[in-house]
């Protein structure tokens, strides 16, 4: 996904691996289309055309992030830093690059352990606090060294320094940009609490829209483990929000299995129909639609479900 960041441009920018689903800018993408306050693509004209509250898209993204365990990397797009114009063309060869990554090389959690990839701290910038961490994990020369030479002749002549750290090219510069972030993340989460949509949200989606909006969620900030452990696939599976969703999907599969047999039964008592249920062999599709009638409205079938997206209940 290509972001533009004003300033803050991040060449290669991480939000995955477990904990990291809980980086406010990952949940920012989601929310509004674009993580900043300075520019977008064209994420922003989708809105009217989606009937559904925003945090039914939310939650099946995040939510089949978790459970099939996907990382989610950004790339800039535009310019890196307020030196450096890229326009694409990053955008368009780290999915090259990611091409040519073992499955087992392009995890955020690999990457992490590796050195692969850096955390972008906080910073103190005039004597204030600038939020620089909202832009989750980067990579670094050592990335270039070991994965960039699989294009390159010589992966690291590609991106100096103040590429991988555009705020060495001008710090005040960079952190006006992620003001411009964080004032986003704001506006975006904020207007999820005024109109009540958080509540829709799963879990650890409604605490993270409470830390962008006002900063914290029941005294916890995003760094907080046992907010961040919300994010994890056992703590999701094990949550009542999705029990809901399972329970409803197996409402829905038994409800589908009901209306084939119905429907079947009716056009089988039809006379007039008996040619065509003989050519279609409608007995034989009749007896499969009852047993997997009989499989779905098992308890055992819930089981089954378990690990699956499920289905909202408000929705369906």
């Amino acid at each position: 996904a290509a972001s533009t960041t004003g300033a803050t441009y991040l060449t290669v920018a991480c939000t995955g691996a477990n904990e990291q689903y809980a980086n406010p800018n990952a949940c920012a993408v989601a929310c509004a289309g674009f993580p900043t306050g300075a520019g977008s693509e064209g994420a922003l004209t989708k809105g009217p055309f989606n009937a559904l509250r925003a945090t039914a898209d939310l939650n099946a993204t995040l939510v089949s992030m978790i459970l099939t365990g996907h990382d989610g990397f950004s790339t800039a797009a535009g310019w890196v830093g307020p030196r450096a114009r890229m326009d694409h063309d990053i955008s368009l060869l780290v999915p090259e690059l990611w091409c040519r990554l073992k499955p087992s090389e392009r995890t955020a959690d690999v990457l992490m352990k590796a050195g692969h990839l850096e955390r972008v701290e906080d910073l103190q910038v005039n004597g204030r606090l600038v939020k620089s961490s909202r832009l989750g994990w980067r990579i670094t020369s050592k990335f270039l060294h070991d994965y960039f030479g699989r294009i390159f002749d010589n992966g690291t002549a590609v991106c100096d320094q103040s590429l991988l750290r555009p705020e060495t090219q001008d710090l005040s510069v960079f952190a006006d940009g992620v003001d411009n972030i964080v004032e986003a993340h704001h506006k975006v989460a904020q207007s999820y609490l005024d109109d009540g949509s958080w509540k829709d949200a799963c879990p650890p989606l409604q605490g993270l829209l409470h830390i962008m909006a006002t900063g914290s969620w029941n005294g916890k900030d995003e760094r907080d483990p046992a907010f961040r452990a919300q994010f994890t696939r056992e703590a999701l599976m094990q949550s009542d929000w999705y029990a809901s969703r399972i329970e409803h999907q197996q409402r829905l599969d038994v409800a589908g299995w009901q209306d084939r047999v119905r429907y079947l039964n009716a056009f089988l008592d039809k006379p007039e129909n008996r040619a065509h249920a003989e050519r279609l062999q409608l007995g034989k599709r009749l007896e499969h639609a009852q047993r997997m009638l009989a499989k779905v409205s098992e308890p055992g079938w819930r089981d089954r479900l378990v690990g699956t997206i499920g289905v909202d209940p408000t929705l369906a």
